[in-house]
Formats: structure tokens, C-alpha cells, sequence
């Protein structure tokens, strides 16, 4: 098994390997870390349905631009995100309905939707279906020009990095700024909202804003790695992470270790796993890094030192 895998660190694996789970990793962590948020405020499920309602935003746009490049698919994406967030508000006004319903009812229509688009829309001849939609293409985002090792330091070598990559590094990068500048805000918005207003705190626009992040993540993840991954890094590596400590600055650190421990994981035994049991056949990497995130967050529901404390607010 040790053999097998350092061999496959030669030059086939920066080629074949090393973009895919790069690129893995950035999707995990930038879903996992407003998903640590809204975890603390208790909708977590509004991840959840903004992973779902891109796919009907996606195949909108291709069916007006008629490409599958990033910008169109990110627009349409970004829309059908911030149509769900306000359908979300009018149901849970209108219908004087709990939030969770509100969220469930909406996500699950025009999930519906997006797959009935899929299936009388002749989409499936660029690669949007619904198994791209639920498991993204992670295996195939290879960088072919690649050589070995030394291609991390030639420009010409960099230039033609899956587009994926790049995307979601300044997405992240731009999650991370969002909670650094805003650290203080969220923290007090989500333990204490009455309190964040009374001392000056737009708390809703604040709320707004994390909504737009989380759908920022989901849209820019979604293409690469499908909407199974989203789901399960939204809510898995914040629930662990919560389950290993009562302190938030904590917390996200360990979801951002947990994420990037399930992308790792999780691609390598969807590549190497079968074969290490006789089996000539890998499985869905994305499909693989979601369940790696659930066997972390039952471990930590068993032996984390906060498991007998779920009930308890986190400290900030």
C-alpha cells in the first residue's frame, strides 16, 4: 500500500493527482468556512439549498448563451442563488413558516427543476447531466502540460492550470478576507444578535452578506466538484470541528484541517482504494471525499471531547 503510493508521487501524479486534490481542498475549505457560521446561527441548511438551486441557474445560462464558459455559468449560477434567497424570505413571510421549511421547500423545487431542465434540454452533449451536477468532474481536471515536480516553478507550465484552480483560490482568498475583516461582527452577531444590534451592528445586512459568501463557494465549487461535496463540506467539518471544541476561533481551524483532510483522503482512496482491496475499478472521488467527511464527523460525534456539550452555545 506505502509502495503503491509512493510511486504514484512520481511525475503521473502531479500530471493526474496533484491539481485534482489541490483543487478539492480549496472547494472543502471554502465551503467549510462560512459553513462554520451557519452552523453557530442554525442554518446550515441554507448551504444546502444554495447548492441545489445553482444547477437550475447553470443550465439557464447555457440554454441563453448557448457555451459552457466560467462567466455565464457563474452569472447564472449567482442568480438562481439570490432568486432562492428571497423566494426563502417571501415563503417564510408569507406562509408565517420556520425557516427550515422555508429553505426546504424552496431548494427542493428548483432543484426539481434544474433536473427536469437537464432531462428535456439536449445539455447532456456538453457535460452538464445530472451525475456531472451531483459529482462534478474532479478526475478530469488534469494538468496536462505538467512534467514533474519542477512545472510548480515554470510560468509556462502555470499558464495552463485547470481553470478550476485559480477560480477557487481567489474565491477562498476572498472568503478568508470577508471573515478576518468581519471577525468581530459575526462573532457577536451569531452568539448575541439582539446585542449586535444594540450596539450598532447591521445584523441584517451582515447576515446578507454571509448568505452571498456561502453562495459565492457553493457556485464557484459547484462546477468542479458537484453539489455532493458542497452539501457535505458546508455542514461536516464545521459539525466535527464544533464536536473538538467550545471556542470559535478553534473551531475553524479544525474545519479547515478536517476539509482538507477529506479531500486528501477521499481522493486518494477513490483512486487507490479499490486496488488495495483486488478491485480494478476507482470510485467517485467526489463521492468518496463526502463520505470521508462523514466517517470524521461520527468519530468525532464518539470520541470528541465536546460530544456530551452539543446542546451548549459555542464561546466566541
Amino acid at each position: 500500500m506505502i509502495d503503491d503510493l509512493i510511486t504514484a508521487m512520481g511525475p503521473e501524479f502531479v500530471q493526474l493527482s496533484l491539481t485534482p486534490i489541490v483543487i478539492g481542498i480549496l472547494a472543502a475549505v471554502a465551503c467549510a468556512l462560512p459553513g462554520n457560521f451557519l452552523l453557530l446561527r442554525r442554518q446550515a441548511l441554507i448551504g444546502d439549498a444554495i447548492s441545489h438551486v445553482v444547477l437550475p441557474g447553470i443550465v439557464a445560462a447555457f440554454l441563453v448563451t448557448g457555451t459552457i464558459s466560467a462567466v455565464p455559468m457563474m452569472l447564472g449560477a449567482g442568480a438562481a442563488a439570490i432568486v432562492a434567497v428571497v423566494m426563502i424570505e417571501i415563503v417564510k413571510r408569507l406562509g408565517k413558516v420556520e425557516p427550515g421549511a422555508a429553505m426546504g421547500l424552496v431548494f427542493t423545487t428548483l432543484f426539481a427543476a434544474g433536473v427536469l431542465f437537464l432531462e428535456i434540454t439536449d445539455t447532456s452533449s456538453v457535460h452538464i447531466d445530472v451525475q456531472h451536477a451531483l459529482l462534478g468532474n474532479l478526475e478530469s481536471l488534469i494538468w496536462f502540460d505538467a512534467q514533474d515536480w519542477g512545472s510548480l516553478i515554470d510560468p509556462v507550465a502555470l499558464s495552463t492550470l485547470p481553470p478550476q484552480l485559480p477560480r477557487l483560490a481567489i474565491v477562498l482568498v476572498g472568503i478568508g478576507l470577508f471573515i478576518v475583516l468581519f471577525w468581530k461582527e459575526l462573532k457577536i452577531s451569531t452568539f448575541d444578535m439582539s446585542f449586535a444590534e444594540a450596539i450598532g451592528i447591521r445584523t441584517k445586512l451582515l447576515s446578507f452578506a454571509l448568505v452571498v459568501t456561502t453562495a459565492i463557494a457553493a457556485v464557484a465549487a459547484f462546477d468542479a466538484v458537484g453539489s455532493i461535496i458542497v452539501i457535505a463540506m458546508f455542514v461536516c467539518p464545521p459539525a466535527s470541528a464544533r464536536l473538538m471544541t467550545n471556542q470559535l476561533g478553534r473551531q475553524v481551524g479544525w474545519s479547515v484541517i478536517f476539509a482538507t483532510i477529506s479531500a486528501i483522503l477521499g481522493y486518494i482512496f477513490a483512486g487507490y482504494g479499490p486496488g488495495w482491496f483486488g478491485s480494478p475499478y476507482a470510485v467517485s472521488a467526489a463521492g468518496m471525499i463526502a463520505t470521508i467527511s462523514g466517517i470524521i464527523l461520527i468519530l468525532t460525534c464518539m470520541f470528541g471531547p465536546q460530544r456530551k456539550r452539543t446542546g451548549q452555545r459555542a464561546e466566541a
